[in-house]
């Protein structure tokens, strides 16, 4: 299978537990630039599950539409867990969903560093249980060119929503 079969398998998966859930999703993504909302969309009747996606790629765009503190990204850095929590938090109030998914990293061939490498990726994820807010966060280092790395984590994106919905340990993820 090649990565546009499997992507579209996921989001088949994805669009069939938020169904009969009865739940609704949204994105805020960064270096993904949009495309984990267009694999979910790509599936007729994602309608009935797909609230909005947010492309936040600056971090004017994080602060301004889905509330990311300025202090926030100022102290940890726009690639960071503590941006991706805010940002999946603000992207579900905001967008009045039940499950959020945010992605932040460096896609390359530009802008690695020491400490964050080209390839690194911070997801957030964010949902309502029993009332309350969770938040949960992971980081990978993919390795590959720009579309690789995007690609990459377009898929740990959707398998992460998934594992939420089947109450799956994101560590499996």
């Amino acid at each position: 299978m090649n990565d546009e079969q499997i992507l579209a398998q996921r989001s088949t998966e994805l669009g069939k537990h938020l169904s009969d859930a009865g739940l609704s999703v949204t994105t805020a993504e960064s270096c993904t630039g949009g495309w984990i909302a267009k694999v979910i969309t790509d599936i007729s009747g994602s309608s009935a599950y797909f609230q909005r996606g947010f492309v936040t790629y600056s971090n004017d765009a994080k602060h301004t539409m889905i509330g990311v503190p300025e202090q926030t990204l100022n102290v940890y850095g726009a690639v960071s867990e503590a941006v991706v929590c805010e940002m999946a938090a603000g992207a579900l109030k905001t967008a009045g969903a039940d499950l959020a998914v945010s992605v932040s990293g460096i896609a390359g061939p530009d802008g690695g560093s020491a400490d964050k490498p080209v390839g690194t990726v911070w997801f957030g994820w964010a949902w309502r249980e029993n009332g309350k807010l969770k938040t949960a966060a992971r980081q990978y280092c993919f390795q590959g060119d720009r579309n690789a790395v995007r690609c990459q984590a377009v898929l740990k994106s959707l398998d992460g929503l998934i594992a939420i919905l089947i109450k799956k340990s994101l560590d499996t993820v």
